[in-house]
């Protein structure tokens, strides 16, 4: 089971013309060297196991199993070997390159003074039996440089980051699914206001333990999608969620396929970030709000360019 989640990473928020604060409350956190927006160099990546020839992104998993469940993974922090924080990510891919989604803070948060120096996902290793598995470690730095990309725009900070992953140091026999940019919408007024949402990852670190598979959550969109909430690049899901859940997917269902999809029947809409709440609510009166923020997704164009 996942060691839970140690930290909340806080960021208050004032809305001009409203009183009173929005907690914009994400995954955890930990010190380190400030990151840049680095490109990800192969060459620097290390994994926790031997190299192999080639991935099995294509092998058939067990019928029980939906692709979905194989596109997300966990994501443990660590400074060192020192257990941090667990989080949640997705696997992307372009161009023949192969990256891990995760948001921003999950891998970096001065607010929380989380620095962790590499991360650790979990990957299936036996089509025929899905309850296989291993740790993979990826470095988040080399020669004080980060190996990890993220987003920021005229608003600032937006809180999502892409590492590379070399395919090569991968075992022969792993097993996922990725999203692709055929995944990705190519209109954002594709999606009306209330359309519902998977939300694919890791709350509070659970997940089917025996199967190393994330669970999921019904969503749906809460405010008018492809405009930028409050000027920020993301829009609201109103779903339950917890902390771990950072990094996790926010995928619809879309009922006519083309070849680019594969096995993945999906549309990436975003990247899920954290819970909002007001800071003058009446803890004993008022509920919490149930809304969260999900970072339009189109970013990873951005941010796997070569």
């Amino acid at each position: 089971m996942a060691a839970s989640i140690r930290r909340i990473l806080g960021y208050l928020f004032q809305l001009n013309g409203m009183a009173g604060w929005i907690l914009f409350a994400g995954t955890h956190n930990r010190p380190g060297a400030q990151p840049m927006c680095a490109s990800t160099p192969s060459a620097c990546f290390q994994a926790a196991i031997p190299e192999a020839s080639e991935t099995r992104t294509g092998a058939t998993p067990s019928p029980m199993i939906e692709p979905l469940l194989l596109t997300a993974t966990r994501v443990s922090t660590f400074d060192q070997q020192l257990l941090l924080t667990n989080a949640s990510g997705f696997f992307f891919e372009r161009d023949d390159r192969l990256y891990l989604v995760t948001s921003r803070h999950v891998l970096f948060g001065k607010t929380a003074k989380h620095y962790p120096t590499r991360i650790e996902i979990e990957l299936h290793t036996n089509v025929a039996n899905i309850a296989e598995s291993i740790g993979f470690s990826i470095p988040l730095y080399h020669d004080g440089r980060s190996l990890w990309r993220h987003g920021l725009d005229a608003a600032g900070e937006i809180d999502v980051a892409v590492i590379e992953i070399n395919r090569k140091a991968l075992p022969g026999t792993a097993v996922y699914r990725a999203f692709s940019p055929q995944h990705l919408l190519s209109s954002l007024d594709q999606v009306e206001v209330g359309s519902s949402l998977l939300i694919v990852g890791f709350p509070l670190g659970f997940h089917d333990a025996l199967h190393h598979t994330p669970v999921v959550r019904h969503a749906i969109i809460a405010s008018s999608f492809g405009l930028r909430f409050q000027g920020e690049a993301f829009f609201l899901t109103d779903a339950r969620t917890h902390r771990g859940s950072s990094g996790a997917p926010v995928v619809m269902r879309i009922a006519t396929t083309d070849p680019g999809h594969g096995d993945l029947p999906w549309m990436l809409l975003g990247v899920h970030s954290a819970r909002f709440d007001v800071g003058n609510r009446d803890l004993v009166e008022d509920e919490a709000l149930g809304l969260n923020g999900a970072w339009y997704a189109d970013i990873l164009l951005k941010l796997t360019e070569r």
